[in-house]
């Protein structure tokens, strides 16, 4: 895991273009975010220091972190640089490269309301794993996932592999502030997310927002 024993914000422009391959499903990655540590990072799970939800943020690089957006969405990450030092990479959106019809079942198991319409509906190529827990459901991510580790050849049946390929050039990567996080992580001062300039895969940029004069993150 050589190329995720970096910091996170250096890895995380690296890893556009790489293919991550799981349960019969790769997609090729579009869209990251960058997030450090305790004291580092105030948008970071792990600002504060480990709980037991963020341990394995604080693991050796090439570990997952799969969390819980508003209590449903599942999330992943993957860990990076020096175990015992928090910081990962949440991997927003991606090109689904091989295993699409597999992703559209994924996603259409997953909608709000299992009807008819929903599980017939042919979801665009574009938008089968663009947002980050789209990418998760077309990936077959589950919750019980976070702790486990990236394989470092072949994925197995039930695993996770990252495969590099040919680096995205420079005048392809755009920065910009991380995508709904609230407070000060959320600002310029951490352009900590990187995508592929002009890919019709990358989300949407969404700051964070205020309900009831208080801002949330996403």
């Amino acid at each position: 895991m050589h190329l995720l024993d970096d910091d996170p914000v250096a890895v995380a422009p690296r890893l556009l273009g790489a293919v991550l391959h799981s349960r019969g499903v790769s997609v090729r990655l579009t869209e990251v975010e960058a997030y450090r540590g305790v004291g580092a990072d105030p948008g970071s799970h792990a600002h504060r220091g480990p709980t037991p939800r963020t341990v394995p943020m604080f693991g050796p690089a090439g570990t997952l972190y799969v969390y819980l957006s508003y209590g449903m969405h599942r999330c992943l990450n993957l860990v990076c640089g020096p175990e015992g030092e928090a910081g990962a990479v949440l991997l927003r959106a991606g090109e689904v490269v091989a295993g699409a019809e597999l992703a559209q079942r994924r996603r259409a198991a997953a909608a709000p309301r299992r009807t008819v319409e929903c599980a017939s509906r042919i979801i665009a190529p574009r938008d089968l794993a663009r947002g980050p827990a789209r990418l998760a459901t077309a990936l077959g991510v589950e919750l019980a996932d976070s702790g486990g580790m990236l394989a470092a050849g072949s994925p197995p049946p039930e695993g996770f592999a990252l495969q590099f390929g040919t680096p995205a050039p420079p005048e392809r990567i755009a920065a910009g502030p991380r995508v709904g996080v609230s407070g000060p992580g959320g600002g310029t001062e951490y352009p900590w997310r990187f995508w592929l300039a002009g890919d019709s895969t990358v989300s949407t940029y969404r700051a964070a927002v205020r309900r009831g004069g208080a801002t949330r993150a996403r």
